[in-house]
């Protein structure tokens, strides 16, 4: 077709007829279409999302609280609009501080875009490869992607939670949601493949131990001999935790294989950040641990977001402004947040990593997914569980 294409842009055209020049054109183009036609690999990347602009914050909250996969409250839509209405000033006051909203989506875009590039090279028999994003709680939401991809015709579609660790509260009920709205919108012709989580995987190890080392650097050789590694998570209820939920164990793995690349070198603890409400949550909480270190006279910190692989709220406000003022005060004079994984190209080819293993394997699910927590008694865990171990390959 190259060929043909070629030969009628040659300086001989005025040998062709203008009616047969434009049957060849329109040929070509025929041609050309189908070519780059072909449906592509959609990777659907999962996440909770956040609030580009502050008139969105109040759905967010609403939206988050709602959300009986992550909490079940009394009366919880009364409870849930309360909590959003009450909570969204200040909640816009803390985003107005980091820019006037969430950058995850833009970050989100630019990992796509990246993974995307590298994919179609190390993978070309599944390429052309697209990414869709589908946040839990705003724009673009599950359904979004959901019509983006029948758009795009697509028939093959992997799912690929951006939580690195697994929780039935994150990455649960993004697929809770995903197949609900699947059902919805009776999309019968895309085969599902899932990864469900990636806590140790030795691209996001990396990635991680490279920007922890960086900060790390930055101290003198006393000072780091002294530094104090504070891993931060965002925390569970501990009524999750208790129903056998994987993340916190997850998590200390993540932890653990960090530690092990830096040579287990420095001191560390594992804490737990963004609790809500008057109930238990896992703790030791990140707020009460650094206030306990700077007590004991430890002054060099350096906090990992852990469990988040884009900057968002809970590290440019929560962990930068809140906490990293507050140490300060407290003589944390060597506070050091280690930035968040973002556009890093170690991670970007991480995730492309992640999918071309996932796509080699062959398998529609990992084999911890089907294990339900052992004290679950949610119907929707066990009815996306069987529509997604049970397609037909």
């Amino acid at each position: 077709m190259l060929s043909l294409f070629t030969y009628i842009n040659k300086p001989t055209m005025p040998l062709l007829s203008v009616s047969r020049y434009a049957q060849l054109r329109t040929l070509t183009r025929y041609y050309t279409t189908q070519v780059h036609t072909k449906p592509p690999t959609a990777i659907l990347l999962t996440n909770m999302g956040g609030p580009e602009k502050s008139e969105h914050v109040y759905d967010f909250l609403h939206n988050l609280f709602s959300d009986r996969d992550l909490m079940q409250l009394p009366f919880q839509k009364l409870t849930a609009r309360f909590i959003a209405k009450r909570r969204s000033p200040q909640i816009v006051e803390q985003y107005n501080m980091i820019g006037g909203g969430s950058p995850i989506l833009s970050w989100t875009r630019k990992q796509g875009e990246a993974m995307e590039k590298i994919l179609d090279k190390i993978s070309p028999e599944t390429a052309p490869h697209k990414h869709y994003i589908a946040f839990r709680y705003v724009e673009p939401y599950t359904h979004t992607a959901l019509e983006e991809m029948k758009a795009d015709q697509v028939k093959r579609a992997i799912v690929f939670t951006q939580y690195p660790q697994y929780s039935c509260s994150t990455t649960g009920s993004s697929l809770n949601e995903l197949y609900k709205q699947i059902e919805a919108h009776q999309i019968k012709d895309i085969q599902w493949s899932i990864i469900d989580r990636w806590p140790t995987h030795p691209g996001f190890i990396e990635a991680m131990t490279s920007k922890i080392q960086k900060k790390l650097d930055e101290y003198t050789p006393e000072e780091r001999e002294d530094a104090v590694i504070l891993f931060s998570a965002h925390s569970l209820p501990m009524s999750v935790v208790n129903r056998g939920d994987p993340y916190p164990i997850e998590v200390a793995s993540s932890v653990d294989h960090i530690m092990k690349k830096l040579g287990n070198k420095y001191a560390y603890r594992l804490c737990w950040q963004s609790q809500v409400g008057p109930k238990a949550w896992l703790g030791p909480q990140t707020s009460d641990a650094f206030k306990g270190f700077a007590k004991n006279g430890r002054k060099n910190l350096v906090v990992v977001p852990i469990a988040f692989t884009s900057d968002h709220i809970e590290t440019l406000f929560e962990l930068d402004h809140e906490y990293g003022t507050e140490a300060k005060e407290l003589g944390v004079t060597g506070w050091k947040r280690v930035d968040a994984l973002n556009d890093d190209p170690i991670f970007t080819q991480a995730m492309a990593d992640i999918v071309k293993e996932h796509i080699d394997k062959n398998e529609l699910v990992s084999k911890q997914w089907p294990l339900r927590c052992p004290s679950c008694t949610y119907q929707s865990c066990g009815n996306t569980r069987h529509y997604f171990t049970h397609q037909q390959q």
